[in-house]
């Protein structure tokens, strides 16, 4: 015959269970909810299509012309412009030209609403074009959908394996700080924070891994966003706005020119040999996370240390210059390009 303190006590506990149980299923219906009004809110405000920004950049330039994918998801694409010039690819193909002193082709193949699941058809797009650099923008959706991080990066690796073997190179700019928009609400928001976290930091591992480049955009949506949002956001409370976007495509244009070789610091890669500013490929990913506009590039591993992978990290924060808008594409090559 069992006790009655016991029968009191297993009583109590099967209580307690049942409440803990009966919270986590309202916390869960809590973020679910907050979910729907999120999606809800953004999708009640009607945004344009942008128009894409493929074509010639810079034709007045001399020399080959340098061949850039814009592959990705709608912060690729621009979602929301009504303007080409406005939209990241404008200005990331002006900005590459207008540095570089060449002609940039562009080809937009990014598509609203893609996860990283959706990389595949684009990277085929890009390796038919015969990209110089494909720049992946992606992981957005993975995040608002819940996909898992290791299912996400998974598909991210496989594109940029692909992409290297075809001799295309690759930069990724990593997912950014979903958080920061405004329609999400606490308790989601820290869970979005988090999740945006886990992915951005297995992209930068694992694009890193796989022989590409990357370019944190952690907080593209951070500080400035937060006290302004009606300035940094669309009209929709979740797409960036023309400044927004601006800001994007400035971000990527300086590791742009470094992945492709056209600039480049002798005296890093000197510190690099010896060992300086170098640190392992883990450590360098959570740097990348939490600084905006910081580039990972492969590095050798330096004398007398241990471990296979190691990573050099570089902030491109102090040469973002104001935002500004990017040129009209051209539907015809340069001169030069199409007596060639």
């Amino acid at each position: 015959m069992v006790p009655v303190a016991k029968k009191s006590l297993a009583r109590k506990t099967a209580y307690a269970g049942g409440g803990v149980l009966a919270a986590t299923v309202a916390f869960a219906g809590i973020l679910v909810a907050e979910a729907a009004l999120a999606v809800r809110a953004t999708h009640q405000v009607k945004m344009p299509v942008a128009p894409s920004p493929t074509g010639w950049y810079g034709a007045r330039h001399p020399g080959r012309p340098i061949n850039i994918a814009l592959l990705g998801d709608s912060s690729a694409a621009g979602y929301g412009m009504t303007e080409v010039e406005d939209t990241p690819g404008a200005v990331l193909a002006s900005g590459v030209s207008e540095k570089a002193h060449r002609p940039v082709r562009l080809h937009d193949l990014s598509e609203i609403g893609a996860k990283s699941s959706d990389l595949h058809p684009q990277v085929e797009k890009a390796i038919a074009a015969d990209a110089d650099i494909a720049v992946i923008l992606v992981g957005s959706n993975d995040v608002i959908r819940r996909v898992r991080p290791r299912v996400a990066v998974s598909h991210l690796a496989q594109a940029v394996t692909r992409l290297q073997e075809a001799g295309v190179k690759v930069l990724v700019g990593t997912v950014p700080d979903l958080s920061t928009a405004t329609p999400i609400l606490p308790p989601l928001r820290s869970i979005m924070r988090a999740w945006s976290i886990r992915i951005a930091a297995g992209q930068i591992f694992h694009v890193i891994r796989a022989g590409g480049h990357t370019v944190s955009l952690g907080d593209v949506l951070g500080p400035a966003f937060k006290a302004t949002p009606a300035f940094w956001f669309g009209a929709d409370l979740f797409h960036p706005s023309a400044a927004g976007y601006h800001a994007l495509g400035e971000v990527l244009v300086p590791p742009t020119l470094t992945v492709l070789g056209l600039v480049g610091d002798e005296n890093a890669i000197l510190e690099t040999y010896n060992g300086k500013h170098v640190m392992p490929l883990a450590a360098a990913s959570l740097r990348a996370v939490i600084r905006p506009g910081t580039e990972i590039d492969p590095a050798p591993r330096p004398r007398g240390r241990v471990g296979r992978n190691w990573a050099r990290a570089r902030s491109f924060e102090n040469e973002q210059r104001e935002p500004r808008r990017g040129e009209r594409p051209a539907e015809t090559p340069p001169l030069a390009e199409s007596q060639r």
